[in-house]
Parts: structure tokens; C-alpha cells; sequence
């Protein structure tokens, strides 16, 4: 599969953002017709956001005195590959792999209320311990998935933003302004919506700022990660795709725009 050719970017406004031309990767405001890695970061950042949520979210947890939800040390992972599918594929690809993490997450509830519910065999013992682990409440449910499309999209929006903004430098502004705003807005919807009332409400705000603080941190110590991954996908797109004429609504067809 070829990207486009360079020559296309003459007209092209986001080609003002190109800073070596000599590097075979040219600056586009319009996706190529096909990406040679793009559905391999999409399945990843579908599986992380799906073991994070089924196995981390719900304990809390302290550690040296501080108090956190579990699912802090690998759900922010998933918010990197998010940054990855913006910065190098631009918004419009990042949102539909938000909308495939949408889905994911929502069959995985269904799932496992369907599992749950079923009748256990007589000779079957793990029903309680079965219902412990993935019979979450619908508060839980209906708290991950919202604050997931969310914090996602806004984090996105961000990021694609000021990649314009610093004209495609300084790579860990934006993921690390992206992911202050993004996950503020996951935690300050997750966490209320799923447990006030049956945590402390001291418990419910120190988990809110502590994994907000967390995840912030985490973005920040993965920067040279990002970096490292985010230099080598463009170079094997041979792409670096600025959103200068994206529809950033989250139900916007990605016909028409630049994805």
C-alpha cells in the first residue's frame, strides 16, 4: 500500500508546516487513501482500554499513604496510543478508533451481564467469585463508557489543536496538555458517577485529583516513548497530517474530511 505522492502536498496548506522536506515525510491536511500500521495502534488501543476497564477500575487501592483506583498504572497507556492516533493519523482516525473503543466496551458489558446472569451448573462453585470480578454495577458500566468517550474525544480535540497551534513542535506540549485536559474530564466523570454514594465522598474527590495527578505523570514519563514510537510511525507513513479542515464533531463521517 503507497501513500500519496509528496507532489500532492503542493497546494496544500499544512505543507507551510513541513520543516524538512528532505525527510520523506511531508506535512498533508488530507489522509492518504491507506495507512500501512494504522489498524495494528487501533486493535492495541482497543485491548488496553478493555483489560484496563475489566481488570483495574473498581479496586482502589493505597500505596506509601496515597489512595488510587488500580486501573491508573495501565489505563494510561491507552491514552498514549490515543495521542499516537491523533498526532500521526490525524482526528478523524482517532475517532473511529474511539468509536470502536466505544463499542468494544459497551459489548464487553453486555457480555458479561449476560454471563453473569446466566444459572450456574450444580457442580460449579465460582458463581460468587465469578460475579465479584466482572458483575459490575451499572453504575460502573454506564461511568466507564461515558467518561471513556469523553475524556477521549476531548483529548483528542486537543491535541490535534495545538499540533497546529506550536505548527507541529514540541510533541510533548500537546501530550501532555492534551492528557491534563482529557483525563480531567474522565476522572471528574468516572468516578462520581460510579461511586459517590458508596465510597466516602473524601475518598470519591482524593481519587479524583490523585489519579488525575497520576495519570499526568504517567503521560509525562512516557513522552520519550511517544516520541520514539510517534517518529518512527511517521516515517513509515511517510505522513505527518495536520487537521486544518476537520468536521471535530464526534459524529461527524470521516467522508469528506481529512480520514
Amino acid at each position: 500500500m503507497e501513500n500519496t505522492s509528496p507532489a500532492s502536498t503542493l497546494a496544500d496548506p499544512a505543507a507551510a508546516f513541513d520543516r524538512d522536506p528532505s525527510d520523506g515525510i511531508h506535512a498533508a491536511s488530507r489522509a492518504p487513501t491507506a495507512f500501512r500500521y494504522y489498524d495494528i495502534v487501533m486493535a492495541a488501543f482497543v485491548a488496553i482500554l478493555l483489560l484496563s476497564n475489566l481488570i483495574g477500575a473498581a479496586k482502589l487501592s493505597t500505596v506509601a499513604g496515597y489512595t488510587f483506583g488500580a486501573g491508573i498504572l495501565f489505563f494510561p497507556v491507552s491514552y498514549v496510543i490515543g495521542d499516537v492516533l491523533t498526532e500521526v493519523y490525524g482526528y478523524a482516525k482517532a475517532r473511529r478508533g474511539i468509536w470502536t473503543g466505544f463499542g468494544a466496551l459497551t459489548f464487553m458489558a453486555f457480555m458479561s451481564f449476560v454471563v453473569v446472569a446466566m444459572p450456574p451448573a450444580d457442580s460449579w462453585t465460582g458463581q460468587a467469585a465469578y460475579e465479584e470480578v466482572f458483575g459490575s454495577t451499572w453504575r460502573i458500566v454506564v461511568a466507564s463508557i461515558t467518561a471513556f468517550w469523553a475524556g477521549e474525544f476531548v483529548n483528542s480535540f486537543v491535541m490535534a489543536k495545538m499540533k497546529i497551534l506550536t505548527k507541529g513542535r514540541a510533541l510533548w506540549s500537546r501530550t501532555i496538555g492534551s492528557t491534563f485536559v482529557g483525563q480531567g474530564v474522565d476522572s471528574l466523570i468516572f468516578y462520581p458517577i460510579a461511586f459517590l454514594g458508596i465510597w466516602t465522598t473524601q475518598d470519591v474527590l482524593t481519587v479524583i485529583v490523585t489519579n488525575w495527578a497520576l495519570k499526568v505523570l504517567w503521560e509525562a514519563a512516557l513522552t520519550p516513548v511517544t516520541y520514539v514510537v510517534v517518529n518512527k510511525l511517521k516515517a513509515a507513513e511517510g505522513v505527518d497530517l495536520f487537521d486544518l479542515d476537520t468536521d471535530f464533531s464526534p459524529f461527524a463521517s470521516s467522508k469528506g474530511n481529512a480520514g
